[in-house]
């Protein structure tokens, strides 16, 4: 197992540093590589082969924590040990049905994010964009999933054309079905959040390849995490 730890726990990418050690953790779990009750390896040594902070790593940890797949333990033989019994993916989702969805939906929202930026908005529309960005970013975790969601559409309205916000819905409505299976991480809401301020401020400015650089940032972030816990 190594070797395996080794090529998992490898550098992740700066931009979801936190969304990306999560996965890699999960897949570390899931493919048996750090077995039920065995120990990960420690935070400081995480933060090391990971290329980030303790405290990201540490927050993935206590994500993990909350939600049944690892517990910590205190003393001289502590540390953060599997479960032996973790959470099940959800029946029925397959890799392939995954990496669809979210292929169809980084190509159909990156280019609604670089064509907005491109278009010339009128009041009613930057007050519009304006106004979602502030409902996601406010919005509780039984509403946030809705208002996300809500926020991405307005973003495609923007374009100006009806057919890719009909795609856009039609896409959406799938990687919902699929981060239902997933728990809402608080960490990765608050990055988020930080991420729909600089697509939105991408769009508002006119900036249409930072709007696409920064919706695609924000996309890989939300695929991490749905690898991680259901591939």
């Amino acid at each position: 197992m190594e070797h395996a730890q080794e090529a998992l726990f490898r550098p992740v990418r700066a931009g979801n540093a936190f969304e990306e050690t999560v996965e890699r953790l999960m897949q570390a779990i899931r493919l048996g590589v750090v077995a039920p009750g065995e120990r990960l390896p420690s935070e400081r040594d995480l933060a090391t082969r990971l290329g980030v902070s303790r405290v990201t790593v540490r927050e993935a940890i206590r994500s993990l924590q909350e939600n049944n797949y690892v517990e910590s333990r205190r003393g001289r033989y502590g540390g953060t040990f599997v479960n032996d019994e973790i959470p099940k993916s959800a029946p029925g989702k397959e890799f392939g049905d995954i990496h669809d969805a979210l292929t169809l939906r980084k190509v159909l929202e990156t280019g609604a994010a670089e064509t907005a930026a491109g278009r010339s908005l009128g009041p009613a529309e930057r007050r519009g964009l304006r106004a979602r960005l502030e409902e996601a970013s406010t919005a509780s975790l039984a509403e946030y999933r809705r208002k996300d969601s809500r926020l991405h559409l307005a973003i495609a309205e923007a374009t100006g054309s009806a057919s890719l916000t009909a795609s856009v819905a039609d896409s959406r409505m799938r990687v919902n079905e699929l981060l239902d299976t997933i728990p809402l991480l608080e960490p990765n809401l608050a990055h988020s959040n930080a991420q729909h301020e600089r697509i939105i401020a991408s769009i508002l400015d006119g900036d249409p390849a930072g709007a696409r650089l920064a919706m695609a940032e924000h996309l890989d972030g939300t695929a991490s995490l749905l690898r991680g816990f259901l591939v």
